[in-house]
C-alpha cells in the first residue's frame, strides 16, 4: 500500500480498463454482493431527484444502476470499456432512451450544461485524478444539477481498528488517498468534500453505506434485514462517515451557459460540437475528427 497525493496535471493519468472484463457476473453476480447491491439501492432511492430530463451515468459498466434511474426520461451510459457497454445494451435493449457512450472521463465528450444530473457510483476509486474528473463532470451540468457520488473511505472503522492495534501503517486519519492495490485508492471524507467545492459542487447530505460489510453477518443474516439495518445506519452519514462506502448528493452552481440548440456531443479533438452522422461514424465539421459507432455504441477515445 503507497499513501499518495493525487496525480499533478502534468502527468496523464492511468486508465482502469474493464476492457473484456467478467467484473458484472464474477463480482455482482455470483459474487455474494447482494446485500451491497441492496444498501447502495437505497442509497440512490434516497437521493436521486423524483424526475428529470437527462442522467449522465459515469462508469456505468454493464448498467447495474441504470434500471433505478426510474424518474429520468433519457440516460447517458458512460463507460471506458466498449465490452461493458456492449453488456449493459444487451440487458437494457436499444431504445431512444438510453445512449452508450464510451469515453474518458476526464474528457467527457458532452457540450457544457447538458445534463440536469449525473451519478458516478464505485468508479472514483480507480481515478489517480480525481479532481480533474469532479471539474470534468461538473462542467457537462446544468445550473443546480444533481449529483451523486458513491467514494471508498480510508476513515472507516475496520481501518481506524487496524491502525490503533498497528496491523496496518498507514493512518485512516491522514487527508491523502491510500492506493492499496494500483489504481484503487480510498479517500478521506473530508478531503473528498473539499475536491468538490473546489470542482463548483455544493454539499448537500451525506449517507454512510455497507456498515455490515462483513462475511459473517452477510452468511447469518438475511439480504432483506441486513440492508434495511444498513439503510437505517446510513442516515447518520451527514454527521460522521465512518461505513467503508459514502454517497453525497451535491449541487453543480448556478451557470450562464446555454446549450446550443440541437447541440450534444462534443469533440474531444477540437470541442466542436456540429457533426456530420454516418450509420458507422460521426465526423467533426470543425477538424474533421472521426468517431466511430459501433453497433450503437458512441465512442469517443
Amino acid at each position: 500500500m503507497v499513501l499518495s497525493p493525487q496525480m499533478p496535471e502534468n502527468t496523464n493519468p492511468k486508465i482502469c480498463d474493464y476492457e473484456g472484463s467478467t467484473y458484472q457476473t464474477d463480482f455482482w453476480d455470483i459474487g455474494g454482493r447482494a446485500y451491497e447491491d441492496a444498501a447502495e439501492q437505497i442509497a440512490l432511492r434516497r437521493l436521486l431527484p423524483k424526475s428529470g430530463k437527462l442522467l449522465l451515468e459515469v462508469g456505468a459498466g454493464a448498467g447495474r444502476n441504470t434500471p433505478r434511474y426510474v424518474g429520468f426520461e433519457r440516460i447517458v451510459l458512460l463507460d471506458y470499456s466498449v465490452t461493458q457497454l456492449q453488456q449493459a445494451q444487451a440487458s437494457l435493449g436499444r431504445s431512444d432512451r438510453y445512449v452508450y457512450v464510451a469515453g474518458d472521463v476526464y474528457d467527457l465528450p458532452f457540450v457544457a450544461g447538458l445534463f440536469d444530473a449525473a451519478t458516478m457510483i464505485r468508479v472514483i476509486h480507480h481515478l489517480e485524478r480525481a479532481p480533474a474528473a469532479l471539474a470534468s463532470i461538473e462542467s457537462t451540468m446544468a445550473s443546480g444539477g444533481a449529483f451523486i457520488l458513491e467514494y471508498a473511505n480510508k476513515l472507516n472503522l475496520k481501518s481506524i481498528a487496524r491502525y490503533l492495534m498497528r496491523k496496518q501503517t498507514w493512518s485512516p486519519f491522514s487527508p491523502e488517498p491510500v492506493e492499496f492495490v494500483e489504481l484503487n485508492f480510498n479517500f478521506h471524507p473530508q478531503t473528498m468534500r473539499t475536491w468538490l467545492s473546489e470542482a463548483g459542487f455544493k454539499l448537500e447530505r451525506q449517507l454512510t453505506v455497507s456498515h455490515f460489510r462483513i462475511g459473517l453477518f452477510k452468511r447469518l443474516v438475511p439480504t432483506r434485514i441486513l440492508a434495511a439495518a444498513d439503510g437505517l445506519a446510513s442516515l447518520t452519514g451527514d454527521w460522521w462517515q465512518l461505513a467503508p462506502s459514502v454517497f453525497t448528493l451535491s449541487r453543480a452552481p448556478a451557470k450562464g451557459t446555454r446549450v446550443p440548440e440541437g447541440a450534444f456531443f462534443r469533440c474531444p479533438a477540437c470541442s466542436g460540437y456540429s457533426f456530420d452522422s454516418g450509420l458507422d461514424r460521426r465526423t467533426c465539421r470543425t477538424c474533421g475528427a472521426e468517431w466511430p459507432v459501433l453497433d450503437g455504441i458512441h465512442v469517443f477515445k
